[in-house]
């Protein structure tokens, strides 16, 4: 497979509370990236609901459905008319008795590549995701594309270099973190400015990986929690390529898919590792 320019486009968007609304709204978003030609579209974390879980416990099984069904029906369907990528955000996945935040990845014929389901779940005030969704059980995933290698992580596995290193080790030439994160109404930000570290850590993973990480976050207000977007891509070396404000947007940018493996091969951070020197990682 060689590598090319290839345009990304991020979606970042406010959600409510009716969820057919917010399919329509996504759908009405891709055709809006699609149209300045992007060709690989992403969507944030949760896309089709409100982010419920900054409710300690409440009755959202009403908000889950299966994988496929009618969300990546819909999608599917799009990516083959529109002959684009979409990694597609989030959702509240039914499976059977057990419930889970899962990305999914559709090719330019409609089909689904893929699905990953969040492994890293937060439980703190107001993100009590613990209460609501199974730790994913289904490893990390890299997929191929006739554009290059993707991968997707969600949201809080933005925050452990495990994860961004396992999926670069598997090959991945983007990875994707579709987010919902923003400040807590009448929390301090004691331990500084939280939007700073999150644009931070990712950064590091871009580099240290020798990997292109584009991140998605919703924007609004939604009871305590304010969504500050802040959307961006950053090169396989940290340069942020691009970066949306705290509105909804599409974030759009062209990325030369050589460049990290340039990077990795200069920089040599692949091949000089020591695995051997690694088992405090894996120790619990």
């Amino acid at each position: 497979m060689s590598l090319k320019q290839v345009t990304l486009g991020l979606i970042q968007m406010s959600l409510s509370k009716n969820l057919e609304e917010n399919r329509n709204k996504a759908l009405q978003k891709i055709r809006g990236a699609h149209s300045k030609g992007a060709k690989i579209i992403a969507l944030p974390e949760l896309f089709t609901t409100l982010y419920f879980p900054q409710d300690e416990k409440v009755d959202a099984s009403h908000l889950a459905e299966p994988i496929p069904g009618p969300t990546t029906e819909t999608l599917s369907s799009l990516a083959r008319e529109l002959d684009i990528i979409l990694v597609a955000g989030s959702i509240f996945e039914r499976d059977g008795g057990q419930f889970f935040n899962t990305a999914i990845i559709i090719d330019n014929k409609g089909q689904l590549l893929g699905k990953y389901r969040k492994i890293h779940v937060p439980q703190d005030t107001y993100f009590y995701e613990k209460n609501y969704f199974a730790p994913g059980d289904s490893g990390y995933l890299v997929v191929s594309t006739d554009l290059g290698k993707i991968a997707v992580l969600i949201c809080y596995d933005q925050w452990f270099p495990e994860a961004a290193r396992s999926v670069a080790l598997q090959g991945a030439d983007i990875i994707f973190y579709p987010t919902a994160i923003g400040t807590i109404e009448g929390v301090e930000e004691k331990e500084g400015n939280w939007c700073e570290a999150w644009t931070t850590i990712q950064r590091g993973h871009a580099i240290a990986n020798s990997v292109y990480v584009a991140a998605i976050n919703r924007v609004g207000q939604e009871k305590r929690l304010h969504f500050w977007g802040g959307s961006f891509i950053s090169s396989p070396f940290g340069e942020l390529l691009a970066q949306a404000g705290d509105q909804e947007e599409i974030l759009f940018t062209s990325c030369d898919l050589s460049q990290g493996r340039e990077i990795r091969k200069d920089w040599g951070f692949f091949r000089n590792r020591r695995p051997e020197t690694y088992q405090a990682i894996t120790k619990k």
